[in-house]
């Protein structure tokens, strides 16, 4: 495909105006949004106007003033849509690992006498150590983990399954999960379901409600561009809420927060699940972010998306790299909206790419991951980025130490 090709394409997708809408470093291909999302432009106004009047001149009088208290549900609504929920089921609060704790809590309460939580050998860490630690916490007795490939997971479904914990898009390939029927098939074993969206939230349409999901967390800084550390969500099915408590039981989550009562009493729905003072700054700038999304569809985000992969991939196959494999799926429909390739000096390669301008990211063992996100790549730079990895291997350039040296962030 010759850049003309690429360059047209460009001109006439129906979302190219959104580029506009975020702060790109110029001369820069930034294919890392499945790790951190690029800056909207009117996070800058929103937290600026924090800052100087909210903070800097109404100080404590804008928790009322400004509603900085009720923005833990005001984001979560904002959320709920992106991910198929009806009103009252997601809340914006934590990290992942935090609401992993509070939702396999949850889940082992509702399913009393079911011990296991079964996930994937190769789910994203977090999942698996949050519930290593809880086991840790309770017992064996009470919590065990059960990590199998995942061609054994419906095979592993079994009455001491309690919850089944997955990743709707692997963090390392970015396979993409059959919700809607594993989420089926666990159920009808007598388990619930607890999904973590963080790299398929705003990129695919997900359909909570529709697939009759029990619980799920998410990130507000991928796809969702929210800034580093942006907050999480979590989601509870209304069928769930108010029958059991999380563990996590701060003064946030109680029914009345400021009666200052010696005794923890939960407040119904999904406020039950907050539990310290919510982070006013990051939560700002997650809600700002989140505008960006208003009046565009979910269905032409990830038809971009699949678009965007598939000339990467087409791209990557004709020229036949040396030493290079594909490790996501070749059909759009099985994948997430990262292409992840493996090189035995995968490292060494990525940071070759980022010196020139191409921002990818590494994950052991050997793979470089690039991330599109339709709000803003395009697909010039596609051609870019393949351009730059073709003269890379071959020039050899990435055989250079200075490319072999690891930061603590890969």
């Amino acid at each position: 495909m010759t850049s003309d090709r690429f360059a047209k394409l460009d001109a006439e997708d129906p979302l190219a105006g959104l580029r506009e809408s975020f702060e790109l470093p110029a001369g820069k291909v930034y294919l890392d949004g499945n790790s951190l999302g690029a800056l909207p432009r009117g996070v800058q106004e929103r937290i600026s106007k924090l800052l100087q009047q909210e903070w800097g001149e109404d100080l404590i009088a804008s928790w009322n003033g400004h509603n900085w208290i009720d923005l833990p549900r005001k984001v979560g609504e904002k959320i709920a849509p992106l991910v198929g929920a009806a009103p009252g089921q997601v809340i914006c609060t934590d990290s992942i690992s935090v609401n992993l704790f509070k939702l396999i809590s949850t889940a082992l309460a509702l399913r009393p006498g079911r011990t296991v939580v079964l996930s994937q050998e190769d789910n994203f860490p977090t999942d698996l150590y949050m519930a290593e630690g809880l086991a840790g916490l309770l017992g064996q007795e009470r919590c065990q983990l059960r990590a199998v490939s995942a061609n054994r997971l419906l095979s592993s479904l079994d009455e001491d399954v309690a919850v089944l914990m997955l990743t709707q898009v692997n963090f390392r390939d970015g396979r993409l999960h059959d919700m809607a029927g594993i989420t089926k098939a666990a159920q009808a074993k007598g388990a619930l379901v607890l999904w973590d969206l963080a790299h398929s939230a705003g990129v695919i349409p997900i359909e909570l409600d529709n697939w009759k999901v029990d619980m799920a967390v998410g990130c507000g800084y991928k796809y969702l561009n929210g800034g580093p550390g942006a907050p999480a969500f979590l989601f509870l099915a209304q069928r769930h809420q108010d029958q059991v408590t999380q563990p996590l039981s701060g003064w946030m989550g109680h029914k009345d927060a400021f009666e200052f009562s010696p005794e923890y009493q939960p407040a119904a729905g999904m406020q039950r699940y907050l539990a310290g003072t919510p982070g006013i700054l990051g939560m700002a700038a997650l809600d700002a972010a989140l505008d960006v999304f208003e009046g565009i569809s979910l269905d032409a985000i990830r038809k971009k998306s699949s678009a965007l992969t598939q000339c990467f991939i087409d791209q990557i196959l004709a020229r036949g790299l040396p030493g290079i494999r594909l490790l996501s799926p070749r059909r759009a429909e099985h994948r997430g909206s990262q292409v992840s390739l493996t090189h035995p000096q995968g490292f060494a390669i990525s940071q070759a790419l980022i010196e020139r301008g191409i921002i990818v990211d590494y994950r052991a063992p050997g793979i470089i991951r690039f991330g599109f996100s339709p709000l803003y790549n395009r697909f010039t730079d596609v051609d870019r980025a393949v351009t730059a990895l073709s003269e890379l291997l071959r020039d050899q350039d990435y055989l250079a130490t200075r490319f072999t040296n690891k930061a603590v962030v890969t």
